[in-house]
């Protein structure tokens, strides 16, 4: 199979994506590769990030490919999990104290930086709207986020989110309060759970 049809089929199954460092670690050149991305018109949408422009853009995935140690969080984790009507006003991710979040702040995206202990608790593997795999936190973790920080979230949204969980076939309520107890918000959630369900 000759570099193009090879770089051809990776484009289509990475839903229109190519990312610089999966190449060359494959054996292709940095130098054929950005031939490539020229004969092709690709779009540099990230650092050493290509789309072509038959594909959608992700912001989520764009976002994620440059900033492995963010997970989606508080409002855009409601989105990527269907508990809101409303798209995000800007993109919510969550870091450990220990990471220089500043380049993400200076792009807009909305930054919770959380003790190191708990940074990972409830992180899982979903799929954006377009089909790319990105790290967010599960439904309970960001139920038990939200609760935490409601008094900075739209009323509507809030309400609208914890109904959807509370009547959802998929809860798991040991784990929401297993969360709960760890980020020191038992009782908040629990009177929450205790209105709607």
């Amino acid at each position: 199979m000759s570099k193009t049809i090879f770089l051809d089929k990776l484009l289509i199954n990475n839903n229109g994506y190519l990312i610089c460092n999966n190449v060359t670690n494959l054996g292709i050149s940095k130098t054929y590769l950005m031939e490539y991305v020229r004969k092709n018109n690709l779009m540099r949408v990230a650092h050493g990030v290509y789309l072509s422009n038959e594909f959608w853009k992700d912001d989520l995935y764009t976002l994620s490919l440059n900033n492995k140690r963010a997970i989606f969080s508080h409002e855009t984790a409601l989105q990527i999990h269907g508990l809101t009507e409303r798209e995000p006003n800007c993109i919510n991710v969550s870091v450990p104290y220990s990471y220089n979040a500043q380049h993400l702040r200076k792009n807009g995206i909305k930054v919770h930086q959380i003790k190191d202990e708990l940074y990972t608790l409830g992180e899982v593997l979903e799929k954006t709207k377009f089909g790319n795999t990105v790290r967010v936190y599960d439904t309970e973790r960001t139920i038990c986020d939200i609760i935490k920080n409601r008094n900075k979230m739209d009323e509507q949204v809030f309400i609208y989110a914890i109904k959807e969980y509370a009547h959802s076939k998929n809860k798991k309520l040991i784990v929401l309060m297993e969360y709960a107890k760890k980020l020191k918000i038992t009782n908040q959630v629990k009177m929450y759970m205790e209105l709607i369900i």
